[in-house]
């Protein structure tokens, strides 16, 4: 197909879901089941094809090479930086950082953020159901600069306590920073009230798209948020390659997180200048090739629709949700909010979910299991982990059935 780039929200009347199932090499022509979707998604080919292209064509180091290869991988690397920025809906090209992940995303925030605004005494406020990535880095700067870290309550349904906002919410609340959909429930939570309810009080927020990016359109303005993260290898693209984006108004005044090359505007030994957005906050050389792949893959997902995307995982997830609560008595979902979208995640009872993920591993199922870097979470629960099967739009209601006959399979094994 020849996708067409859009804003992400693009889509189609029909989307021929068998033949996209084609463009993912490692699972069109094999009998594996892949629901760890959550954890790493596949790889299309339009993602290969762009990084051969520019190893074999036009690969060197970027900015500030006065030859021509160079000039040419820079025109590339930042076409890439406006191709994400039109995905999420940037007002600016310069508010999209490249980083390593979500993760250095969050830390690049709670570093710098902290360093600017944050004085001791002063809150910050995260929600029960954060993936580590969106706890111990506040926890840090907490210690580093005597602040304080508050929890939004999760709910016995896996949604989040929204009636606690307005008493968790003050004068000393400098930063929101929570997970826009669960990576371990499923539960998509409402960003654009939280935003509207934290703004109301003058309260920037971060959001952790994470689990969000690869499953619906992200609109920045729209949503009004402050900060955004997400990974690339979490939607078809490369590890080792994030986005932040942040607001201009409260980004370049941020100090950067980390030192080095291409960052900088002039160095003596005694004082350092430093670039303006975005560079400031890209020490050293950054991970080329997956900027222009993962461009590739972004327009390849325009290309489907990200609309369409949304909707195709919503029915298989539904679908997935109700066969179990109507068929195996023998299971305990977790995570039952009105409003969750491509991750299943479930106990069979009396049972340990690394046994059961072995057995479905037997039978060429993968899923996940154990505590998905979230034992806050588990701990609300009561619970060490959970299994978490979690979809992509590439699966099929055929691959469901398998996975259902391998539980069954795998229950009867276990007793």
């Amino acid at each position: 197909m020849s996708p067409t780039l859009t804003n992400g929200f693009g889509s189609k009347a029909r989307v021929d879901w068998d033949s996209i199932r084609l463009d993912f090499p490692l699972i069109s022509g094999n009998d594996l089941v892949y629901f760890d979707n959550a954890a790493s998604s596949q790889k299309p080919k339009a993602m290969l094809q762009a990084m051969e292209n520019m190893v074999e064509h036009s690969y060197a180091n970027v900015h500030r090479g006065v030859h021509t290869l160079s000039q040419e991988a820079t025109d590339q690397y930042e076409a890439a930086r406006k191709t994400v920025a039109r995905f999420i809906n940037a007002a600016d090209d310069a508010e999209v950082v490249f980083t390593s992940g979500t993760t250095d995303s969050i830390n690049t925030i709670a570093f710098s953020f902290g360093e600017a605004h944050i004085q001791p005494g002063d809150e910050i406020l995260i929600s029960g159901m954060e993936h580590h990535a969106n706890i111990v880095p506040w926890q840090l700067m907490a210690q580093r600069k005597g602040a304080f870290i508050k929890v939004i309550p999760v709910l016995e349904n896996g949604s989040l306590n929204l009636e606690s906002l307005d008493s968790l919410m003050g004068p000393k609340t400098k930063l929101l920073s929570l997970v826009w959909v669960s990576n371990s429930l499923g539960t998509v939570n409402p960003i654009p009230y939280i935003i509207q309810k934290a703004h109301a009080y003058g309260i920037p927020v971060m959001v952790d798209a994470a689990q969000a990016a690869p499953h619906m359109p992200i609109d920045v303005q729209a949503i009004d948020c402050d900060f955004l993260a997400f990974s690339a290898h979490k939607m078809g693209g490369p590890t080792g390659l994030g986005i932040l984006y942040g607001k201009r108004a409260l980004f370049e005044n941020l100090p950067p997180y980390r030192g080095g090359g291409d960052m900088i505007d002039r160095v003596t030994f005694e004082k350092t200048t430093f670039q303006g957005l975005p560079f400031r906050f890209e020490a050293g050389t950054p991970h080329i090739l997956g900027a222009v792949a993962f461009a590739a893959v972004l327009n390849y997902l325009s290309g489907i629709g990200m609309r369409q995307i949304e909707e195709r995982e919503r029915q298989l997830s539904h679908s997935l949700r109700c066969q179990l609560k109507a068929d195996f008595p023998e299971i305990q979902l977790l995570g039952t909010a009105p409003d969750s979208v491509s991750v299943v995640s479930f106990l069979v009872k009396g049972h340990h979910p690394m046994d059961v993920g072995v057995l479905l591993d037997n039978q060429k199922i993968a899923v996940r299991t154990g505590h998905h870097c979230c034992q806050p979470l588990m701990d609300r629960f009561g619970i060490h982990g959970t299994v978490r099967a979690s979809l992509a739009f590439y699966n099929t209601e055929q691959e469901i059935a398998r996975f259902l006959l391998a539980l069954r399979k795998t229950i009867r094994l276990l007793r």
